[in-house]
């Protein structure tokens, strides 16, 4: 985001906060009006909503739709706070001139989604950063399929999250017992629980989620994460938060590597790989609720066909059906 001053404020509420409303009251901002294309009278003000998050690019319908300017605002105004006493003043202008947009946003119709509101692509991830700089009490976090968190991303979410519990936030995460192969989860994991967050992980767990001091849940919204939905309903919150709860309880400690907790994850990632194989999943299914690669996954059968003395799939799946195993308890 840019920096913001009284340039900026001046056409913030001249022309970007009519455009707003504009968008607001309709629905949407079509992409192919004139005054919004490069070099067109508002484009400057469109700008300006976009990088703000004000406004968000939906490829299809082709429009500009709104955001609630409450998850936004703070983006904003917060950050000038911190900066110091000369600031203050600008940034109680900005509060008072995204509360001019409250009104508009309530004649939305996007504000009868009612409690759930959509992010999609980088607005994700700006969304997500303010959220997190307004936790007050706990975060509560699950991380799936850690194999595809880059070092560059965990090392951006380290920083994050290292400043809130800093703060006296309390943070749980789970991860996929995978994860503790992963290098750089390990060292995210060791930087966070440096600052007194909890880590444990699990033989398989649900999508990536963020509780947010029980008020706020942020879930996937598409199957390649490319939207995300913003949960403020308390019932559906308390229902994700105890889902976190049940399988935390069932989780091991992150930082516990001794040889039978080590083993005892062996046995669990054997028996969830036989559930796999029983149930008819297929390799990138099966890898996926594992948390593990395809080629990783593959080894896992390839173990259990010498293990079983099975040439084929087929072979294997009778084998272990006349011996009873079913991978759901411990053989």
């Amino acid at each position: 985001m840019t920096d913001l001053g009284p340039e900026e404020r001046t056409l913030f509420e001249k022309q970007a906060s009519p455009l707003y409303e504009e968008a607001a009251v309709s629905g949407g901002l079509p992409e192919a009006d004139p005054r919004i294309a490069p070099g067109g009278e508002l484009r400057p003000a469109l700008d300006l909503l976009v990088s703000l998050n004000l406004l968000v690019h939906d490829r299809s319908s082709a429009q500009y739709v709104p955001v609630d300017p409450s998850t936004v605002s703070s983006h904003v105004v917060s950050p000038m706070s911190q900066q110091g006493a000369e600031l203050l003043n600008e940034s109680s202008e900005w509060a008072r001139a995204f509360g001019q947009l409250s009104q508009s946003w309530r004649r939305s119709p996007s504000s009868a989604r009612g409690p759930i509101s959509e992010f999609r692509d980088a607005a994700i991830g700006t969304f997500i950063e303010g959220a997190v700089r307004e936790a007050e009490v706990e975060l509560l976090t699950a991380q799936p399929q850690s194999a595809r968190d880059s070092s560059a991303r965990l090392a951006v979410a380290a920083e994050r999250e290292k400043a809130a519990l800093d703060r006296g936030v309390t943070m749980r995460t789970l991860y996929q017992h995978s994860a503790r192969r992963h290098a750089p989860t390990r060292k995210w994991v060791a930087e966070v629980t440096a600052h007194g967050a909890e880590v444990r992980t699990l033989d398989e767990f649900f999508n990536r989620m963020i509780v947010i001091d029980r008020r706020l849940a942020i879930i996937p919204g598409a199957a390649d994460l490319s939207v995300a939905m913003a949960i403020r309903e308390p019932g559906l919150v308390t229902y994700l938060v105890d889902v976190f709860e049940r399988a935390w309880e069932r989780a091991r400690s992150f930082a516990d590597t001794e040889r039978s907790m080590m083993n005892d994850i062996a046995k669990e990632q054997r028996a969830m790989t036989i559930r796999m194989l029983i149930e008819g999943h297929s390799d990138p299914v099966s890898a996926k609720r594992l948390g593990v690669s395809a080629r990783t996954f593959a080894a896992y059968v390839a173990d259990l066909k010498t293990e079983y003395d099975a040439e084929t799939r087929f072979q294997l799946g009778y084998t272990m059906g006349q011996a009873g195993v079913s991978g759901l308890e411990e053989e």
